[in-house]
């Protein structure tokens, strides 16, 4: 018997030498030769070499994936797949940790074995760590700290937990459930950048929603917050007032350790400055008299208290004050350093800070004085929208129609400064300006300031109101008589219209619109709120880089803005339409009510088209007031009983050249037709919808930081899927209903006659 093991290759040659087998023979002869036993030609197979070839065969297999997985280990590549990138850092991400000129760590407590879904956004935390680490030079460092087991008996997460409290970061409660039961576990979820001696936290983690765009604006913050403190004229005066009578009446309220707090006071600045470059000094005062408290208490708003004689006569009546003001150049914060509560049942209670609660509020104090971030201008003069407003009804919480939502975001990103057209107009340090709603005139001198300062290269927003609201003053005949609403005219249209955008006066209505749900009591179903269109995917410019993320709003009492292209071709200017309302919206213009009830769409078919919401023209713009004498400023108001004197203008004769900039430099112009937009209705508490991502991405637009807003888009929460036509829908239901179905039959039948017509082939074969 001769004993080897598969046909060499001696063989095959052989026999194709020969000529002796065609190829349906040699397939034969082939399939003989590889069955186990003898077979034809005297071939047979020892069944041990087989085994000893497949454990072989084995072997290489492992020998290859470990040493792919090794290559992999220095040789690796990312590709990311999503149409966002999402899984990727930005450009501003990159730019941030590429260009550190100074050692930056990212100090991570997170605690082990955490529930779903917590446990993901570690490990996304980490692989995102790792994805800065990759892109940045060498000052770029991070670490975990883990944290688990029993605290109180494990050293190292005890360790750590006292190190992740020394930086202020404490344990969140997060529910889990465990045993078919909905438990609460405190874990710890938080991280630090450290930027020299500086600290920026991020308590809380839990939810990788937008965590790339806090940390790299924790680490911009840190950025320019030491470049701002470095380059300080003087120090930042922190000033304690604290009455010395208040010592008498603290054991009455409670506050037995307020002999103690001007030291917890100094220990605050004192660690607060060394971490800010010693640019603090820390002050104490004790205010006498009278006249000085109250001086205080209308100056900086620090708390003034009263009493009268207490403990029979013993603690004679009087008055002091406490609180604690913090003071750079003509800025100043207040920061209460005692709470004042009314409860009821319990009465009035008193607590001062915790000396974690004033680090933090002294941290606080510091950035607000210093202007770290960009400086933006809010037009408050001329009936403009107050950034801040209360709700009559309930003090403690804005109306729908107050701009508190989108204030507070501002605020976080940007340096806001009031800007008054009638007092010392637009400051030469901001770089944008918004004009929110106006409704009152803008003399020609304000226009004038206006212009200048977009000739200067100063870019503006503006958000228009169209119309003025009245309202019913007797709730009870609202529903008879509702508000009437007249056109606003403010003289800021010319100006606008000189730029190539025009404000039509008019509501945009739409059939694609926003659909409230109606109460049992009045029949259920969905209302149609016409004068609320959704802004779908499609007709949105994407184009235009903060834009290119968004995928859907939502507008309210919107005005069409109409570019003109005529104008912005004669001046050499570009523009586009950042968003339009859908082919079913229409015009209303006059005789006009926003009870849904009464709203109808028309019936004339011309009556329907898009309409532009929003524009942007950019580009050198020609002064509205070339070729024309400055205008002059409005005289101040003459106290009522006083004669208007005209006074002697003895340089009324000397003429001016090159007092009005004619060709300016480059800047943006945006226009939203809708106020809106800005407003609690619209505008969400933590700045993360779609409308304020769009909001804050035009701010960023108009600011230089467009890498920022395609970070803050990057990963949106509104992701709606597109829409399809009635025509494709139901051919595609068909397709899956029947068609799937079918095309699994007949591949299923296709494979079974195979393996038939296989079988007669393989038994022709051996007959």
């Amino acid at each position: 018997m001769l004993r080897g093991s598969f046909l060499t290759p001696s063989h095959s040659l052989t026999g194709f030498a020969r000529g002796a087998h065609d190829s349906k023979k040699l397939f034969i002869k082939l399939f003989k030769s590889l069955a186990p036993g003898r077979a034809a030609g005297g071939i047979t197979i020892d069944k041990a070499t087989m085994k000893k070839e497949k454990y072989l065969k084995g072997l290489i297999y492992i020998v290859v994936v470990v040493l792919l997985n090794v290559a992999g280990a220095t040789l690796f590549f990312r590709a990311d797949l999503t149409k966002n990138k999402v899984y990727s850092l930005s450009d501003a991400s990159i730019e941030a940790v590429k260009n550190l000129s100074e050692p930056l760590t990212i100090n991570v407590f997170f605690s082990e074995d955490l529930p779903a879904p917590h446990n993901t956004t570690e490990k996304y935390l980490a692989d995102l760590l790792e994805e800065y680490a990759l892109n940045a030079n060498r000052y770029f460092n991070f670490r975990f700290y883990p944290i688990g087991g029993d605290i109180e008996t494990n050293p190292t997460s005890k360790r750590n937990a006292e190190l992740a409290g020394s930086y202020g970061i404490r344990p969140v409660s997060i529910q889990m459930v465990e045993s078919d039961e909905v438990k609460v576990k405190t874990a710890y979820m938080g991280l630090v950048v450290i930027h020299g001696d500086l600290i920026e936290r991020i308590p809380a983690i839990t939810s990788t929603e937008g965590l790339e765009y806090k940390l790299t604006m924790a680490m911009m913050k840190l950025g320019n917050k030491i470049s701002t403190l470095l380059s300080l004229d003087g120090k930042i005066e922190a000033d304690l007032y604290l009455s010395r009578s208040m010592a008498e009446v603290a054991p009455l309220m409670g506050l037995k350790d307020l002999h103690d707090l001007p030291n917890r006071v100094e220990a605050a600045v004192t660690k607060i400055s060394r971490r800010s470059y010693d640019r603090l000094t820390f002050n104490r005062f004790d205010p006498q008299t009278t006249e000085e408290k109250q001086t205080l208490a209308e100056r900086y708003g620090v708390l003034q208290l009263g009493w009268p004689d207490l403990s029979g006569g013993k603690i004679k009546a009087g008055s002091g004050i406490i609180g604690m003001v913090m003071r750079y150049g003509d800025k100043s914060v207040t920061i209460p350093i005692l709470e004042v509560n009314r409860i009821p049942l319990f009465g009035t209670q008193y607590k001062l800070m915790t000396d974690q609660e004033m680090e933090e509020a002294v941290g606080g104090a510091v950035e607000s004085l210093i202007d770290i971030n960009e400086k933006v201008g809010y037009l408050t003069s001329n009936g403009t929208a107050p950034r801040f407003d209360r709700n009559p009804a309930n003090p403690m919480a804005p109306g729908t129609s107050a701009l508190n939502n989108f204030s507070a975001t501002l605020s976080r990103n940007y340096a806001v400064s009031d800007v008054d057209l009638k007092a010392d107009g637009i400051p030469e340090d901001i770089n944008s300006l918004i004009i929110a709603g106006a409704k009152e005139t803008f003399t020609d001198y304000d226009l004038f300031r206006i212009d200048q300062a977009l000739m200067a290269g100063k870019n503006v927003a503006v958000f228009v109101d169209a119309f003025k609201e009245m309202q019913n003053p007797n709730p009870q005949m609202a529903f008879m008589q509702p508000s009437t609403y007249t056109p606003v005219r403010t003289g800021l249209d010319k100006l606008l219209a000189h730029y190539g955008v025009r404000v039509q006066s008019a509501y945009i209505m739409d059939e694609n619109c926003y659909k409230q749900n109606l109460p049992r009591r009045m029949g259920g179903g969905q209302q149609n709120v016409y004068f609320a269109p959704i802004i779908e995917n499609d007709t949105i410019n994407h184009d235009i880089p903060f834009m290119n993320n968004i995928k859907g709003l939502v507008t309210l009492k919107a005005a069409p803005v109409i570019v003109d292209e005529k104008t912005v071709t004669e001046q050499n200017l570009s523009a586009a339409t950042l968003f339009s309302t859908s082919e079913r919206s229409w015009l209303k213009e006059r005789n006009i009510s926003l009870n849904p009830m009464f709203l109808k769409p028309p019936t004339d078919a011309a009556s329907f088209a898009s309409r532009p919401v929003a524009a942007m023209v950019e580009g050198s713009f020609t002064s509205y007031f070339k070729g024309k004498p400055i205008p002059e400023k409005p005289a101040p108001a003459t106290p009522e009983g006083e004669e208007a004197k005209q006074p002697e203008n003895k340089a009324a004769a000397i003429s001016q050249a090159g007092a009005v900039i004619e060709h300016g430099k480059p800047a943006r112009l945006i226009v939203v037709g809708s106020l809106d937009m800005l407003t609690n209705s619209l505008f969400d508490e933590q700045g993360e919808s779609a409308n304020a991502t769009f909001v804050m991405n035009l701010m960023d637009g108009l600011n230089g930081r467009e890498g920022i807003a395609v970070m803050r888009s990057k990963k949106q929460r509104f992701n709606p899927i597109d829409k399809v036509p009635d025509s494709v829908k139901t051919p595609v239901k068909a397709f899956n209903i029947v068609g799937l179905p079918l095309i699994v039959a007949l591949f299923g039948m296709a494979v079974y006659f195979k393996r038939q017509s296989r079988r007669k082939t393989i038994r022709a074969m051996f007959q």
